[in-house]
């Protein structure tokens, strides 16, 4: 015999709890095809900067992989299912994924993305704080925090560049 599920009192209602996981779904979509675009990036980049951006691209797709499951499980504390395929994402992201470009526009592509991810977050903040999810809040400043210092230092690699 199967145990019914427990009701959820966590001082959210169930409509802000959804309202809530809606807008870290978008979150964790653009936070996964952003990962899965700089990984392919750092594997794919090329030329005279090769190994810094080798570098600096693993060290944002590790860190984005995190976020990601950080996110994922934040739904699910919400007592709601994450997405987690493809087709979900591909639904619910702002961000496309694109060919292989040459290594300055990935960079510039990445800081588009990044720029992008810090909307989606700024956006999931809103509704968070009206629903006084304050758990959310806190987790999503962190997120808007490595967002923004990843777009920075990938800005940081075009100065000089020509546009």
């Amino acid at each position: 015999v199967m145990e019914a599920v427990m009701e959820m009192d966590i001082g959210i209602t169930e409509t802000d709890r959804e309202k809530v996981a809606d807008s870290l779904s978008h979150v964790l979509a653009d936070t996964y095809v952003l990962y899965l675009k700089t990984h392919a990036y750092h594997w794919n980049v090329t030329g005279p900067y090769f190994s810094s951006l080798h570098l600096l691209f693993e060290g944002q797709y590790n860190e984005l992989h995190d976020a990601a499951d950080t996110l994922a499980e934040r739904i699910r504390a919400l007592g709601i299912y994450a997405p987690g395929s493809y087709g979900q994402f591909a639904k619910l992201a702002s961000i496309n994924n694109d060919a292989v470009p040459a290594a300055m526009t990935m960079v510039r592509n990445l800081v588009n993305g990044h720029e992008a991810l810090g909307r989606t977050l700024r956006s999931a903040f809103k509704t968070a704080e009206g629903c006084s999810d304050q758990a959310t809040m806190d987790m999503l400043i962190g997120r808007m925090e490595a967002s923004d210092k990843a777009a920075w230092m990938l800005r940081s690699h075009l100065e000089g560049q020509s546009t």
